[in-house]
């Protein structure tokens, strides 16, 4: 009788004070009104709680013009939920060409303006886009 007793109390303890299962996600797709692409199977902004993940933006060139366009993408997700650089906690480049991306470094610098977040930078043999040559991704943290 004393174990149905304990394991009752522990069922309702437990119950009541579990984790919730589902976290809330918030999507952002290029305007898209399915909020994600099902062809490749992502979406571009996730926003849980206060932060947002940001999938890559990618160029075909490792040049002025390509991180250009790709920092401008970057910031298009960013104010998609009122962000800007100066909420970019953390970012992760890959690249082909690593050595390219150091002689241009500059024209990324100026997106954060001395702001720079936690960051690591990869080269690697190829991206999901063949022609692509250099990815970034972002992670930003939303004042509450």
């Amino acid at each position: 009788m004393r174990y149905i007793l304990l394991f009752s109390l522990l069922f309702v303890f437990g119950t009541t004070f579990s984790q919730e299962t589902k976290i809330k996600k918030e999507k952002w797709h290029w305007n898209n009104a399915t909020k994600q692409d099902t062809v490749a199977g992502y979406t571009q902004v996730v926003k849980v709680d206060n932060m947002l993940y940001i999938s890559g933006a990618v160029a075909t060139e490792v040049t002025p013009e390509g991180i250009t366009s790709v920092y401008k993408a970057l910031k298009a997700s960013l104010s998609s939920y009122g962000a800007t650089f100066e909420n970019v906690v953390k970012e992760n480049l890959y690249t082909t060409d690593m050595e390219a991306m150091k002689k241009y470094n500059y024209v990324r610098k100026g997106f954060y303006k001395g702001d720079f977040p936690a960051a690591t930078w990869v080269q690697i043999q190829r991206l999901y886009m063949p022609t692509a040559k250099l990815e970034v991704e972002l992670i930003a943290h939303l004042p509450k």
